[in-house]
């Protein structure tokens, strides 16, 4: 219904022959306000909108990628960076320049087909925190480790959730100075954050107690909330019965390793992960040719 531009005279108004007549704003004044309306109303409804705004393929250095968009398929930037995934479902998020992403051929996927995800911390924010773990003999140049130094444990952990909630698995490495073992497991229905803390659960269980254990994951949730002492909302169980395996066994150190980035053994746990959800079976501790 439109709204009524007058008020309505009462009885006390005078004849309307005696009202003064007042000035109009000139219209384009009147053109001025309107734009600074749209101007602080745009922003506010572009940001509600963008919160389930669709993912397209996108090229990312060669690599396939869904990267966030609006319902023409433009992409949506913040600072210069777009949000993007690698999987449906996974429950990680990533910042990628927009420079750097090339169109691909595919269609428009729904935000649903996603659900929630964790951003993951870029690589410079996690400098600070990963560069004494990546500068030791038993790296590749300017990578992460890919044997342990003597006297330590190496492990690295992976977890992941078709539909966050959905079904769950988890994939780990873990490498001693006498052999390598692997370990695929199903969890049933979780989140893929549960599934991050339970492998790393899992390390923990299967190293030696009191031997140092450095365990790479591309979770900084289960760093924060189980080395950064981050107050923790949910799973609240689950991360202290991981703090405390931790405390006996003495000796864990949590590192981040970038996600989807070519790191032979984190590719490798995030394999072992996904075969748990799509076989629906957990392999048991496997010991492998190192």
């Amino acid at each position: 219904m439109r709204a009524a531009c007058f008020a309505r005279r009462g009885p006390t108004d005078g004849p309307r022959s005696r009202q003064k007549p007042t000035k109009s704003a000139p219209l384009s004044v009147g053109l001025e306000q309107s734009r600074d309306a749209s101007a602080c109303l745009l922003p506010a409804l572009h940001s509600l909108l963008s919160i389930a705004m669709p993912f397209r393929r996108m090229k990312l250095r060669g690599q396939l990628v869904w990267a966030r968009c609006d319902e023409r398929g433009e992409l949506i930037e913040e600072g210069g960076r777009v949000e993007i995934r690698y999987r449906e479902g996974d429950g990680k998020a990533y910042a990628a320049a927009r420079r750097n992403l090339a169109p691909a051929d595919g269609p428009i996927r729904p935000d649903s087909d996603f659900g929630e995800a964790e951003r993951q911390a870029s690589t410079k924010s996690q400098q600070g925190a990963s560069s004494s773990a990546r500068r030791t003999p038993s790296s590749p140049a300017g990578g992460y480790p890919e044997l342990p130094e003597k006297g330590e444990t190496l492990a690295y952990a992976d977890g992941a959730c078709k539909g966050n909630p959905g079904p769950a698995g988890l994939g780990v490495v873990l490498i001693d100075e006498e052999a390598r073992y692997e370990l695929a497991e199903y969890l049933g229905q979780g989140t893929n954050n549960i599934a991050e803390l339970t492998a790393i659960l899992r390390a923990i269980e299967k190293a030696e107690p009191g031997k140092r254990l450095r365990v790479f994951t591309d979770s900084t949730y289960s760093i924060g909330v189980l080395q950064k002492n981050w107050k923790a909302k949910k799973n609240v169980e689950l991360i202290a019965s991981i703090r405390e395996a931790m405390r006996k066994h003495g000796a864990v150190e949590l590192h981040y390793v970038k996600g989807h980035a070519g790191i032979p053994l984190n590719e490798r746990v995030d394999e072992l992960a996904v075969g748990a959800i799509v076989a629906r079976s957990s392999s048991g501790w496997q010991r492998v040719k190192r």
